[in-house]
């Protein structure tokens, strides 16, 4: 990826998440963990992780309110074109969160024994 666009999808995360942390008031944990934008810089795909219950009514909000978002970045960030925003629901913390908890529940020793150990020797 060229270092122009590098830099403005980081631009573009950081004031979306500014925004959205700012702007709206949601009872869950809402963070922006990516931005992808094209290379024309028309469109960028914002991918949001939500920590709790119920994530399609954050995203359903944050598509009712994309032409404000695109508004106020366009205010903030200065480009020829300001890009479309398309919200993706990122479930990556999620899943990961989930699948701590499952290895969590499993009886895993937590330094595998060393070939040799007196627990490795298996009496017949």
């Amino acid at each position: 990826m060229k270092h122009r666009l590098v830099r403005v999808k980081e631009l573009l995360k950081r004031e979306l998440g500014d925004l959205i942390g700012r702007e709206f008031h949601f009872t869950q944990l809402v963070t922006v963990q990516d931005v992808d934008i094209t290379p024309d810089l028309k469109h960028a795909h914002v991918y949001v992780s939500v920590l709790g219950d119920n994530p399609q009514a954050v995203m359903s909000k944050l598509h009712e309110h994309r032409k404000e978002l695109q508004s106020a970045v366009s205010k903030r960030v200065i480009l020829k074109y300001t890009p479309q925003l398309h919200f993706n629901l990122d479930e990556g913390i999620e899943r990961s969160a989930r699948i701590f908890e499952i290895l969590q529940t499993l009886d895993i020793p937590e330094t595998p024994a060393e070939p040799g150990d007196p627990e490795d020797e298996h009496e017949d």
